[in-house]
């Protein structure tokens, strides 16, 4: 493997990491600092459709999503639930203030999207329990060996 390869493995599961811990830290605010009350009151205020599901669904999709972000565990999957979290999060809480984070608009939230989309559908690197779950699963499967162990009766 050569160094740019190594380099790069290591660049996404660092933004990977990042992502997570951010995800992950929303989820515990939501759950443990305002709890599920105050964010279903946030959300009515927000005018979040169904708030109290929607309210339980991002603050699971964040906190259990960021943690799987961490440790590299069903990266595209949980990449798009979260894509499609902060499209909520856009169009629910920040399209009303325009673009800029500043003034509460969506800019932080296209950046995370931005970042989703990079990390969610790269390689992972040997940081990521993907990459050794994929190498566990073509290790048993050779090229044909499915194929063989059928016409063999195995």
């Amino acid at each position: 493997m050569t160094y740019f390869k190594q380099g790069q493995g290591l660049a996404v599961s660092i933004a990977r990491i990042i992502l997570g811990v951010i995800f992950f830290a929303h989820g515990w605010q939501k759950f443990f600092t305002f709890g599920m009350d105050g964010v279903k009151a946030n959300f009515e205020m927000m005018g979040a459709p169904v708030p109290g599901v929607s309210a339980w669904l991002a603050a699971l999709a964040e906190l259990i999503g960021g943690g799987l972000l961490i440790v590299g565990l069903a990266v595209p999957v949980v990449s798009v639930i979260l894509i499609v979290d902060m499209i909520g999060a856009i169009f629910i809480a920040h399209i009303d203030a325009g673009f800029w984070a500043s003034d509460g608009g969506y800019e932080l939230v296209l950046g995370l999207i931005a970042g989703l989309l990079a990390v969610g559908f790269a390689k992972q690197g040997v940081l990521a329990v993907d990459t050794h779950l994929l190498k566990a699963v073509s290790a048993d499967k050779a090229p044909g060996e499915g194929r063989r162990r059928q016409l063999n009766g195995r």
